[in-house]
């Protein structure tokens, strides 16, 4: 039986970032197709939904879009992969940042075509707060690309981080051929389109004098050439990698599979086992016995039969088992975590243990909040917190029917305790009529669409002026005698605290000084 030490070594918890149409969740499922979690790229295993694997939810499938995280799990070649995959469009970066807080490297898939896109800057960003390592697949070479070392070069210079090319395009276009393994000096010639299937692959050598026959001589002169001149460069670091300083950059096409194998064997062996966590009393080893997690996302009605709630718990330390009672700090109870599961996007299975690294759902009734730490009896720390966003944009939502007031109720208040968007109402007033911010406009239509969808529920939007949202910290007087201009308006969430929705900083000025002993905070935090 395999110790503590060597199954959370065996563990690979990472997340796949881009902007939206690079190929991510393309990219994803090849992985599982690798992985042998699915029989063919689209499809779980012994089902017969064409839809992406990690593509759950019904308007997901019908738009073409991730608007939520997935989290799949499978195992392949003796290690226990976990990806995250996280929606590219820039609607959805909230769910998105969190999510990366869950993950030890991600991948950052781009466009070959596009390079470097404003959504993979942002995304970047986050990863590079935490230095975790980041590599980078350079996808779509069976279309008509930019030159490979430019591409290389945009990286560097729009993000700032170092770059080592594992591999190198035979070609791009109808005449991509296939990969240049640095690292083992082999050719990688693919010969067939694999689509849904495994693509097949031929070796070669690069002074083999078949090889003009087998690639052209106009690629063979191409790719000899490209390879002098990249041995010229610096060495590969791989203690750089781990830090996030330099990123491995690898060339192929997740619609075809050219090169995914190889992409993923190497992330494999190169990506960092699981890492230690700060939190409020120190650093928390990945290896410690005592067993820890946070969590990082709620999500409600992914089995529409039951309704049920999940709280995705990222493990962060020891092992984690079924039976074993455990300790929510933020509630000071102990409790045990029911029906703990492991993710294939909307499949599940009941698990007995996992291990730091793992990614878990358990049943919430109701008590878990985004950030929340869960660890062993006896111990108290909390894990760092995750950030909050300020919303962007303001809806004012009521039911169209009033009849049906108390799904209303139980929908906005479950969807939002998911984090995707923020509910206020008026200060003295019911949930009856209430405030929606968001960070993106698609935010209000999947709120629309689930509302109707799973709680049976038409809503009547209206759109409010407010672009801003800050925390009332303190105020000796009423709330609802404050002195407002007339584009701001107090607001109180469902933890009972109060905020002022204005739109600039002219309001900001006009509400500090007509309203003595009024302290703001602009922190927001879940």
């Amino acid at each position: 039986m395999a110790s503590l030490k060597e199954e959370i070594s065996r563990r690979r918890t990472f997340a796949i970032i881009s902007h939206p149409d690079a190929g991510k969740t393309t990219l994803t499922e090849k992985f599982l197709l690798y992985g042998g979690a699915i029989a063919q790229a689209g499809e779980v295993k012994g089902k017969r939904a064409r839809a992406a694997t990690s593509d759950w939810m019904e308007i997901e499938k019908q738009r073409g879009i991730s608007v939520t995280s997935s989290v799949m799990q499978f195992r392949h070649n003796g290690f226990c992969i976990n990806i995250l995959d996280t929606p590219g469009h820039q609607d959805f970066s909230e769910d998105t940042y969190r999510t990366l807080m869950a993950a030890d490297s991600a991948v950052m898939v781009i466009d070959g075509a596009k390079g470097v896109e404003p959504q993979t800057r942002k995304l970047f960003k986050v990863c590079a707060l935490r230095h975790i390592p980041i590599f980078t697949f350079v996808n779509k070479m069976d279309r008509e690309t930019r030159d490979p070392l430019e591409l290389c070069e945009e990286v560097e210079r729009e993000l700032g981080i170092a770059t080592y090319p594992m591999n190198w395009p035979i070609g791009c276009g109808r005449e991509f051929k296939g990969v240049y393994d640095r690292e083992k000096k082999r050719i990688l010639h693919f010969t067939d389109a694999g689509h849904a299937q495994k693509a097949a692959v031929t070796e070669a050598e690069l002074d083999d004098p078949a090889l003009p026959e087998l690639i052209g001589e106009k690629l063979t002169d191409i790719l000899r050439d490209d390879v002098e001149l990249l041995g010229a460069g610096a060495e590969f670091d791989l203690e750089a990698v781990r830090c996030g300083k330099l990123s491995p950059v690898f060339f192929g096409s997740a619609l075809t599979n050219f090169g995914v194998e190889p992409f993923l064997e190497s992330f494999l062996r190169m990506t960092p086992p699981p890492l230690s966590r700060q939190s409020d009393e120190g650093l928390v080893d990945a290896f410690s016995p005592d067993f820890s997690a946070f969590v990082f996302k709620i999500q409600a009605n992914m089995n529409k039969a039951h309704r049920d709630r999940l709280a995705f718990m990222r493990i962060c330390s020891g092992k984690f088992e079924r039976e074993a009672e455990y300790y929510h700090v933020q509630s000071g109870k102990k409790m045990r975590l029911s029906q703990p599961q492991a993710m294939m996007a909307a499949e599940r299975e009941i698990v007995d243990e996992a291990y730091a690294g793992d990614i878990i759902g358990v049943f919430d009734p109701g008590i878990f909040s985004i950030g929340d730490t869960v660890t062993v009896p006896g111990k108290k720390f909390r894990y760092s917190g995750i950030p909050s966003f300020e919303p962007e944009l303001f809806r004012s939502v009521s039911p169209k029917d009033t009849m049906k007031r108390k799904q209303f109720i139980k929908g906005v208040q479950q969807i939002a305790q998911e984090g995707a968007i923020q509910i206020f109402k008026f200060p003295g007033s019911g949930y009856e009529d209430i405030v929606v911010g968001v960070v993106g406009a698609l935010q209000f239509d999947v709120f629309e669409y689930r509302m109707r969808s799973e709680y049976g529920v038409e809503l009547r939007m209206e759109g409010l002026p407010y672009s801003h949202l800050i925390r009332i910290k303190g105020y000796e007087g009423d709330y609802r005698d404050m002195t407002l201009c007339t584009d701001s308006r107090v607001l109180q969430d469902l933890r009972d605290r109060y905020f002022i929705a204005y739109c600039g900083a002219w309001s900001l000025g006009f509400l500090t000084k007509h309203n003595p002993g009024l302290v703001l905070d602009d922190q927001l935090s879940v």
